[in-house]
């Protein structure tokens, strides 16, 4: 098992499917999400120097944890929401329990995640802000913080303050829903009140923009509710915030980041993040790492800002995976 421990997540699911042949691989994933076939195949072209040992690692876990599973075919929806909530705690779990079960009653919701952004935008550009707001909702946030890129500028705050003061939809929402949809989305008649959107979406929707759409977006809903917007700056999650994660959280992150991402990232962060990175690596590349940042050569704001958005992308990933936890923590027993 030592070999099989040094695997992420991906790389443990891309060897099962491997392992399991084509077409029970195939099967596999078409109940999975676009973000998530797109990284289980980036992940399988890129394993190398599979062992037998690592491939008979992977095939006993898996099947140790189908055997600790009791719910299988009984109340799937009560089912999902109790493994979640056990695994993430119920205040992280929540939105994303409510969007898992809302998209998996629902085929037209599952068309819109595969669509690209300008498709969606086009869909959606001339319809109610209500309407707007629930449907970026229903996106992930960084699919959602595209889509609104291309929305009209001077509609971006007031579908943000939407999103945040959302408490909820109510199946005539959803009809109204599948209707301008044309018939892509079905009825939800018998579907209870979902608790989605909030502060947390709208934070994590602009945590995903260019920092001059975020800054004159959060300028627009000040305008309008300071309150509401000193509420979502509390919760954005910004690059120099790294350094509340843990330090085991921190290591598992530059696993995944490469080393021209980071160097690009560190330009210009106080010294107290850079120091809990270098902390976190060898000795020897910490070294390497201060040396190039000390020689490299002045670096444009706009691509200093986007290495920085792309780790804190993969920074999101690994939270909603369970693998780090963002913002330090709690000291909460649960």
């Amino acid at each position: 098992m030592a070999e099989t421990n040094s695997l992420n997540y991906a790389q443990r699911a891309s060897l099962l499917l491997l392992a399991v042949g084509e077409d029970r691989a195939a099967a596999v994933l078409k109940h999975m999400g676009p973000k998530e076939v797109q990284i289980i195949g980036a992940t399988m072209a890129g394993l190398s120097e599979i062992t037998p040992e690592m491939v008979d690692g992977v095939l006993e876990e898996f099947i140790t944890t189908v055997k600790r599973q009791t719910g299988l075919g009984l109340n799937s929806d009560e089912y999902i929401r109790n493994m979640l909530t056990g695994a993430l705690g119920a205040d992280k779990a929540g939105n994303i329990i409510d969007r898992i079960l809302l998209g998996a009653n629902s085929k037209g919701i599952e068309q819109l995640k595969w669509m690209d952004t300008r498709s969606i935008a086009d869909l959606i550009r001339l319809e109610h802000p209500q309407i707007v707001a629930i449907i970026l909702t229903l996106l992930e946030s960084d699919l959602a913080a595209d889509v609104l890129r291309l929305l009209p500028e001077n509609t971006r705050a007031d579908i943000l303050m939407r999103i945040a003061t959302m408490e909820g939809i109510q199946p005539a929402a959803l009809r109204e829903l599948d209707e301008i949809m044309e018939k892509q989305l079905t009825g939800n008649d018998g579907m209870k009140l979902s608790a989605i959107g909030g502060i947390d979406a709208v934070a994590n929707i602009l945590n995903f923009l260019d920092g001059g759409i975020s800054e004159r977006v959060m300028e627009d809903i000040g305008q309008s509710s300071a309150d509401l917007a000193q509420q979502i700056q509390d919760k954005m999650f910004v690059f120099a915030d790294l350094v509340e994660v843990d330090d085991r959280g921190i290591q598992t992150l530059l696993r995944e980041v490469s080393t021209d991402q980071l160097l690009l990232a560190l330009r210009g962060v106080d010294d107290k993040l850079k120091n809990k990175i270098f902390g976190n690596m060898s000795k020897r590349a910490a070294e390497m790492l201060r040396d190039d940042l000390e020689a490299a050569p002045p670096s444009k704001l706009s691509d200093v800002e986007l290495a920085q958005k792309e780790i804190l992308a993969i920074a999101r990933k690994l939270a909603d995976s369970g693998e780090i936890m963002l913002g330090g923590g709690s000291d909460e027993l649960v």
